[in-house]
């Protein structure tokens, strides 16, 4: 699946339009047709009565549309126009004119006009400008929206609340806050990003018969990972292998009080499918790890030189470095004795991020393709602080890109930027991974698939897949507020069968 920007959507229209080919009416029809039937099958048709807010350009139309249909299931449907002085677009005026035939109550919301009352017994329905938006609202259409936002109602809005930028922060500006978004074939950035979550509510893509051939001649803004690139992604486990065809990872992390993190990260990688693991354990913890993961080699190390404890790397297909660290002056010696020791791509999160963070030089001693795996705030202190998501994913491809590593950035819709500019938005997981230690799990995973063999990219996109669906098995089982990191780590094996067995 792809994520296009306004203008390339609309670009899509304009090829349907132009190849199938079919009338730019007609394909208003179909969109509105959609939100009708995926409200009917949702059983929204049954509310009492809709209000359509509808502006004047294609938004709009759709709305229109939207309501002539509704009326035939003999639902009360009333319309507010927003009134600008012009006439809208063609296909606005065409369904304002098959509207009229119809027992719908249009109303025109003048310049200065009182704003209607919405009963509690409404369902909103917003088309008052959806992609359309090329400005900041503000002035009389700005009121409208801030007057539909404090009524409680439910809010359909069609393709895009009105007022949010498709591929711009929308911030601090007003903006619709829909309940549910029906948006038209493809996702949008801004369907994607926190900041916006109040605003869109559940986005709903709805296919309208766009036509396919488009996508051949269009570089996406970005793409999205799901089941069948995740399952496509996968390899086979051979029948005649042995321990060693699958990898020997390293893993530091863990610090006295934190070796939970260190546990987690481990049982994590082993599930993942590395043939052997060794992690690095504080002397002080030399009973613990031997207990809780008796299938983890260990090596203690004290208050000695790394290169006293491990002056050999080369055994190892990769490191994992960072759960439960701590960003104390033995931790950063171990990071840059392995930075400067070991140039295969690694796995590098949390407190080693926050290292880097506080010596940018070792920025520059990442191996390439390495995977970097920061939550948003320890994206912004390697980075310098974003002042919105939009540019927060900007740094994050820029970053990708200047040190050839892949910035795994977290989050609901975690966002995965690779160093030849290409990204993805993950679409698995749910909020009960929101839970500490989930992260290192994600550590753990991705260390393990570097060491199966996979290459950093493919390890990134597939880990990060399969992290989040081993969380909503989870959650199927125990709940979205109960999940622990543990849980997910018991669902990874599932998460691997639910993929292979998958169409």
């Amino acid at each position: 699946m792809v994520v296009l920007s306004a203008e390339q959507v609309r670009a899509w229209d304009r090829f349907t339009i132009e190849k199938q080919p079919i009338a730019s009416i007609d394909l208003m029809e179909k969109a509105a047709m959609a939100c009708v039937q995926w409200m009917e099958t949702n059983r929204i048709v049954n509310q009492q009565q809709f209000y359509i807010f509808c502006g004047k350009g294609n938004n709009g139309g759709d709305g229109l549309a939207i309501a002539r249909l509704l009326q035939k299931f003999n639902r009360p449907v009333d319309v507010f126009i927003f009134e600008t002085g012009q006439l809208g677009s063609p296909d606005f005026q065409q369904n304002l004119h098959r509207l009229h035939t119809l027992p719908v109550t249009i109303h025109f919301i003048q310049e200065n006009s009182p704003l209607p009352d919405i009963p509690e017994s409404v369902l909103v329905i917003d088309a008052l400008l959806g992609t359309g938006l090329n400005r900041p609202v503000e002035g009389r259409m700005a009121a409208l929206i801030s007057h539909i936002n404090q009524y409680p109602n439910a809010v359909i809005s069609i393709d895009l609340p009105s007022g949010l930028f498709a591929d711009q922060s929308t911030l601090p500006h007003p903006c619709i806050h829909a309940s549910i978004t029906l948006s038209f074939q493809c996702f949008k950035p801004a369907l994607l990003v926190s900041e916006n979550a109040l605003f869109f509510g559940i986005p709903v893509i709805l296919d309208i018969g766009l036509d396919q051939r488009f996508l051949n001649s269009c570089t996406p803004l970005y793409e999205m990972t799901d089941g069948p690139l995740a399952k496509a992604i996968l390899q086979p486990r051979l029948a005649f292998s042995h321990k060693g065809k699958f990898g020997h990872a390293l893993l530091l992390a863990g610090s006295p009080g934190k070796m939970g993190a260190a546990v987690l990260a481990a049982k994590a990688c082993l599930r993942s499918g590395a043939g052997l693991l060794t992690t690095l354990v504080p002397e002080l913890e030399r009973m613990l790890f031997p207990t809780a993961i008796p299938e983890s080699m260990s090596i203690l190390y004290d208050n000695r030189k790394p290169e006293e404890i491990l002056s050999d790397t080369s055994i190892y297909k990769t490191i994992g470095i960072g759960p439960g660290l701590g960003q104390q002056p033995q931790s950063r010696d171990w990071l840059h004795h392995l930075l400067t020791h070991f140039r295969k791509p690694m796995v590098l999160d949390a407190d080693a991020l926050n290292l880097l963070a506080s010596d940018v030089r070792l920025l520059e001693g990442i191996p390439p393709f390495s995977i970097l795996t920061p939550h948003p705030k320890e994206f912004d202190r390697l980075n310098g602080t974003c002042s919105n998501d939009f540019e927060r994913l900007e740094a994050a491809l820029r970053m990708a890109i200047q040190h050839q590593v892949i910035v795994v950035l977290k989050g609901h819709r975690t966002f995965i930027a690779m160093p030849g500019g290409r990204a993805w938005f993950n679409t698995s997981g749910n909020a009960s991974m929101a839970k500490g230690g989930s992260g290192d799990v994600l550590t753990g995973m991705l260390t393990g698939l570097l060491a199966r063999g996979y290459a950093p990219e493919q390890a990134a996109l597939l880990g990060v897949y399969l992290h989040g669906l081993a969380g909503e098995i989870a959650s199927r089982k125990l709940g979205k507020e109960s999940v622990l990191a543990s849980d997910i780590i018991d669902s990874i094996g599932p998460a691997f069968l639910e993929l292979e067995s998958s169409n």
